[in-house]
This record gives C-alpha cells, structure tokens and sequence, in this order.
C-alpha cells in the first residue's frame, strides 16, 4: 500500500477528511519553498503536492502562475524539485509532483520516476495526461512503487470516469468546477456529485481541489470527500507577506486553520 493511500486511511480512521496542501517548487525561493512545505507538514496537511514549475500551466490561475513565473525566472529546474522532495520527505508527509507532462517527457520518462523515487517521492499528479497516452508513466510507475493521480471533472462522463479511475493509485483528483485553479468565494456546486460519481466505480479516496480558501469551505468539503486539496490559498498567503518570516507564520497559520475545518466537518460517507 502506498504512503499516500495509508495517510488517507489514517485521516479515515480519525474520522476525518485528509487536508492535501500544494506549493510550487522554487517560490519564494528554492530553501523557501522548502521551509514553507515543511511548516505546512508540521501544522496539518496529510499530504503534500510540490508543484514544478512549467512556463505554459493551462490549468492554473493567476496566483500560481504568478508564483510559478517568479520560479521559473528564478532558475527554478527540474533538479530543484527533486531536491525540494528529498529535503520535505523527512517530514514523513507523503510527497506528491504535481506536474505538466512536458517537463517530464523532456527529462525521461524512466528517469524521472527512478529520481523522484530516490528523493523519496511518491507518485505524480498529471492534469495534462490522459491515461490512453500514459503507457510509460504507467509503467515506470509500477516499477518504481510510485502513485499516479489523474483527474476527474464535472464534465467527464461515467464511462470516463471509469477509465480514468481505473489507471490511479493512490487517490482520484476531483476537481470541484471546470475552469483554472483559484480561492473561491464557494466551493463548486457539481463537487459532491462527482464525488459520488467516482465513488460508484472506485474504492481509492477521492480528494477535491480548486477552490478551498479558508477552514469553513474545507470543512464543506470534508464533508462529502476523503480529501480536501488546497494550493492557491496557500501561495496568495506567501505572495502577500512581506518577508520570509511572515510568510512562513502565514502558511503555518492556514493550514492550522484548514486541519480544524477538517476536523469540524461530519465524517464523509465513502
């Protein structure tokens, strides 16, 4: 069993939803990224996502892009995510890239999988890579122990969803509403549909992100999922702080605040 299916057990089993927390790699820095990661672990998050940095991320608001930008013109490389996971990895918190499939293809499919393994990595997240063109990823995936998480949306249909959930390990990314990442003033509506929906031909956990700014939508969320993903909540926190100090106090005191909400909501029906 994977690292990131025993943190969810263990969140189930507390009778709770997992908290999942994202930041990209090399912002505000690449030793600050890293400080701001482990404090996220220290303060509530189950799971991690370290985000790399990708010059052209279609999915992501403008906050991310914002910070992925500063990243990107900061020299941020692949190599800096890597050492990003093996320095947080000491936390014990499951690590997870979240990534665009170029990145990954340009360095080697195979190598990338063995060096984030080595990094005490746990798997990937592709929003960009269907499962019908993830043959390597696959396979290098199985031969080096790491999850694969693929995404869902409202859109997809059921047998869709069936295929999709069908290639993950580890959990299934529910995204809550269709459009770029972001903190919304209200979860999406079609969020605890699709949630079902996944649930009605899978038994990994099903985790929803874009969109949870604050502990009382998390706890909304906790609600009806088995995890609750947020990312652009958590770098608006670190782009408005002033200094390094303040940031770190800022991303320690969400997360805190988001380990709450969890806590507070009724155990979601799996």
């Amino acid at each position: 069993m994977s690292a990131v299916t025993t943190a969810f057990e263990k969140s189930a089993a507390e009778g709770r939803a997992a908290l999942v927390g994202y930041l990209p790699a090399g912002f505000p820095s690449v030793d600050g990224a890293i400080a701001a990661a482990m404090a996220m672990a220290e303060s509530g998050c189950d799971v991690l996502e370290i985000g790399l940095p990708y010059s052209d991320p279609l999915m992501d608001g403008p906050v991310i892009q914002e910070a992925t930008h500063r990243a990107l013109a900061a020299g941020t490389r692949v190599t800096d995510v890597l050492r990003t996971v093996e320095a947080v990895a000491g936390t014990g918190v499951p690590l997870l890239v979240m990534t665009y499939w170029n990145p990954v293809d340009h360095y080697g499919v195979a190598s990338f999988a063995a060096d984030l393994a080595a990094a005490g990595g746990a798997g990937l997240i592709t929003p960009d890579l269907p499962p019908e063109e993830a043959a390597a990823w696959l396979s290098a995936a199985d031969e080096h122990g790491l999850d694969r998480v693929f995404l869902v949306a409202p859109s997809s249909s059921d047998e869709r969803i069936e295929r999709i959930t069908g290639a993950c390990r580890g959990f299934v990314y529910a995204a809550s509403l269709m459009g770029t990442t972001g903190a919304r003033d209200a979860v999406g509506s079609a969020a605890a549909g699709l949630v079902s929906r996944v649930r009605a031909v899978t038994r990994l956990p099903v985790a929803v992100g874009l969109g949870v700014r604050d502990g009382g939508q998390a706890a909304e969320v906790a609600g009806f999922a088995d995890g609750v993903i947020v990312g652009s909540a958590f770098v608006q926190r670190l782009l408005a702080a002033p200094d390094a100090p303040a940031g770190l106090a800022a991303v320690r005191e969400l997360a805190a605040e988001l380990a709450a909400g969890v806590r507070a909501a009724a155990p979601a029906q799996g």
